[in-house]
């Protein structure tokens, strides 16, 4: 999902997270970003610090309990329960996901292969359990929505330092009386836009912690933009942990859709075999 949460003692150079409302503060960000100059092509401090992002400590072999609310413009929510299991495969990340719960979803299974390389695409597969069949996701249809949520399949995994151009928008802001930067991302090519659906995000990187708390996302088509927030994080184990996230979509200033992503009981260190990281392990369920 955008933005992988690490640990830290002493900060390198940190992350941000929630303000004086988001909406005010993208609203200003967004008359900041129009009024200011062409940014330079790709700045050496905002790569620095989008790279401690990508190496801050996340842990390994964790499992957690994981809860969607999918909110559509009426306010009708429809609630899905997860269960969720995730290792490291040095440099690579292997991820799985099983819906519990309601009976229209259960046993959906879903893997990634998140690999470290950046000319080599990470794998996904959705196993369909009323079909009794297993989805490759290609990579023309990961901007699509991820099971009705306002996430994307590319939100799922991490997005190669390499595909995209930074620039520090401002450096002395707060969100929640944290100090954050703010980084504009940009990818360099066509590709990596058509594969995301997205053009450029506006990223609040909160200094003391390096974990991107909040963001603003310029979708491709239907003139829309996603707006993400971390409403609560935790340090587990000594790692930053997002235990509550929302994703909003919005046309202007109309919500379309909202999800919110709660994440309990999480644990670090647990007995995760590979093998179950598979096609196999997908379609045997957790």
């Amino acid at each position: 999902m955008p933005g992988r949460v690490h640990a830290s003692g002493e900060p390198r150079l940190a992350p941000a997270r929630g303000a004086q409302g988001v909406l005010g503060a993208l609203v200003s960000l967004t008359l900041l970003v129009l009024a200011t100059p062409a940014l330079a092509a790709d700045d050496p401090k905002a790569r620095e610090i989008m790279t401690a992002v990508d190496e801050r400590d996340d842990g390994d072999n964790q499992t957690s309990n994981m809860q969607m609310v999918l909110i559509d413009k009426r306010g009708k929510q429809r609630v899905r329960e997860l269960r969720s299991f995730r290792k490291d495969k040095d440099p690579d990340e292997l991820s799985m996901m099983f819906f519990m719960s309601p009976a229209d979803v259960e046993d959906t299974g879903f893997l990634t292969y998140d690999f470290d390389e950046a000319d080599r695409d990470d794998d996904q597969w959705l196993y369909l359990p009323a079909l009794k069949k297993t989805k490759r996701i290609a990579s023309s249809d990961k901007s699509g929505s991820f099971m009705g949520s306002d996430f994307s399949y590319a939100d799922m995994t991490e997005r190669p330092l390499e595909k995209y151009e930074y620039q520090i928008v401002k450096e002395d802001a707060e969100i929640d009386g944290h100090p954050v930067w703010i980084i504009q991302s940009t990818p360099i090519d066509d590709e990596e836009i058509d594969e995301t659906g997205y053009t450029k995000s506006i990223q609040f990187v909160r200094k003391d912690n390096y974990v991107v708390v909040q963001a603003k996302i310029w979708v491709k088509k239907g003139k829309r933009n996603k707006y993400m927030k971390v409403e609560e994080l935790e340090q587990i184990d000594g790692i930053w942990v997002p235990t509550v996230m929302t994703m909003t979509t919005k046309k202007g200033k109309q919500t379309l859709h909202k999800t919110i992503l709660r994440t309990s009981d999480v644990k670090f260190g647990q007995d995760l075999d590979f093998d179950m990281f598979s096609v196999r392990g997908l379609e045997t369920g957790p």
